[in-house]
């Protein structure tokens, strides 16, 4: 059994894709890792890498190459200024060279050196290799980036041996009716046997102090997003939208922070049709940071990290004008619960199995966080994952131009408006006549992806992506 951490799910990164730019990035860091590891690094003379797959087809609109080069010269993805990646990145490009790990400087020709090949190695669509010459010598090193950041090695078998191991949590959890089994045997909400597992692995002291910090990256992103206006780069020219609509909504009570802007919020009167605004901004806001290479918190994914933190501000300045750390504590605890059983039993990448794994998950995870809060039962978070998950099936990701744009980010919107009326439909439901429980649906998505045509698993090769020319945006 596979353990998985609320921080597995739940990491800061930069934008714009979690598979395709976040994952490469740790991949490079790994690399470097093996290289230290068996005394190579100090005698690599050049490097480059092959990307394959979708991270080929649609590496250049995710930034993969940036995330590579970023990767390869050991910048932080959860601390670099996003301000320098362009600059870094620049300055690579001018100099043919390459800073590697921030300490040996090697002749790197981006050109020619960060290789896209469109075949598909056999074990994920989101394969790259990375290969060192060391005494005249190749030195290769495969990865998989399976989506959310997640990263596993070339090896079947390794893959393998990597979830066999036992897992330390007190309460492991692989489906939903074991989650619920603890759940009635302890007596408590599903947040709290998260909070158990958790508690086996680092102090509560950290557990808060992380959370709070991802927290603050979503409430940031947010605030970014809805305070910045022009177009999203990348050349399709999309308008931000987050700003102009926020502008519309906003008060007049005067704000400096993201902290005092949640009050703002608060004393804002908001009618019923604004509720829906609010959510789709916050949403869009978070989606356009990403798309410009932004700070976001995959959740469980970049090109979904608008939905959890949408839903939740909306929990903070609609439902419950009380909502404190604690509230934001059991969403993100239960949230994460949801995406690691929905990755155990299906997918989280894009690549795999379309935008459902995505945007379909996100919405599941933030649909039971909500149900929790305003009061669910355990078995009426499931219906709520259930509820949200259904009704994204078979969601293809057909990004036009490769670019995290163009329907994702609208996506992220309707995303989080299905997560509040599922939570809102599951507090109205006996589980007891439920007919689709959410191990049922996890199983079903799974057998979806696999089923669905590869054109619709980010490779811009179907749908929207060849629907719709760039001569038309």
């Amino acid at each position: 059994m596979e353990c998985i951490s609320v921080f597995d799910m739940l990491k800061i990164g930069v934008g714009p894709s979690s598979s395709h730019t976040l994952g490469p990035w740790r991949a490079a860091e790994r690399w470097i890792k093996e290289l230290k590891t068996a005394n190579k690094f100090d005698k690599v003379e050049t490097i480059s890498v092959d990307l394959y797959g979708s991270l080929s087809l649609t590496g250049k609109g995710h930034a993969t190459d940036y995330a590579v080069m970023l990767g390869l010269s050991g910048a932080n993805p959860e601390t670099i200024p996003t301000a320098d990646i362009d600059k870094t990145v620049a300055a690579i490009k001018n100099t043919k060279t390459l800073l590697f790990n921030g300490e040996k400087s090697l002749v790197f020709n981006t050109e020619t050196d960060i290789v896209f090949n469109r075949k598909f190695l056999p074990f994920h669509s989101n394969g790259m290799t990375f290969t060192a010459i060391i005494n005249g010598r190749k030195s290769k090193s495969t990865f998989y980036s399976i989506g959310g950041g997640f990263v596993v090695k070339e090896e079947r078998t390794n893959h393998k041996r990597n979830f066999e191991i036992k897992c330390t949590f007190p309460y492991p959890i692989d489906k939903g009716t074991e989650l619920l089994q603890f759940c009635k045997n302890l007596n408590l909400p599903i947040s709290q046997v998260v909070l158990e597992n958790e508690k086996s692995i680092r102090s509560e002291e950290d557990i808060d102090s992380e959370l709070q910090r991802i927290w603050d990256t979503m409430l940031e992103c947010m605030y970014i997003g809805c305070h910045t206006e022009g177009n999203l780069p990348g050349g399709l020219n999309v308008r931000r939208r987050a700003y102009d609509i926020h502008q519309n909504l906003k008060g007049e009570r005067p704000y400096n922070n993201p902290v005092e802007w949640i009050y703002s919020i608060r004393d804002t009167e908001v009618k019923f049709r604004q509720i829906i605004k609010w959510v789709s901004c916050f949403a869009l806001a978070v989606n356009e940071v990403n798309a410009a290479l932004g700070r976001v918190v995959t959740a469980p994914t970049n090109g979904s990290a608008g939905v959890i933190p949408a839903v939740l501000m909306y929990y903070l300045v609609i439902e419950n004008h009380d909502g404190n750390f604690e509230d934001i504590k059991r969403f993100l605890l239960v949230a994460g619960e949801i995406g690691s059983i929905f990755k155990k039993g299906a997918t989280i990448s894009a690549a795999m199995g379309g935008c459902q794994a995505e945007i379909g998950v996100s919405s599941a995870m933030a649909a039971g966080a909500l149900t929790e809060l305003l009061g669910g039962t355990p078995e009426q978070v499931l219906v709520a994952a259930e509820i949200a998950m259904e009704h994204h099936l078979g969601l293809t990701c057909d990004p036009i131009g490769g670019l995290v744009q163009i329907p994702c980010i609208e996506r992220n919107a309707m995303g989080a408006i299905k997560a509040i009326n599922a939570a809102e439909l599951a507090l109205d439901t006996n589980p007891e006549n439920v007919k689709v429980p959410l191990d049922k649906v996890v199983n079903t998505m799974w057998e979806t992806a696999k089923d669905m045509h590869s054109k619709y698993k980010e490779t811009s090769e179907g749908g929207l992506a060849v629907g719709v020319y760039l001569t038309d945006c």
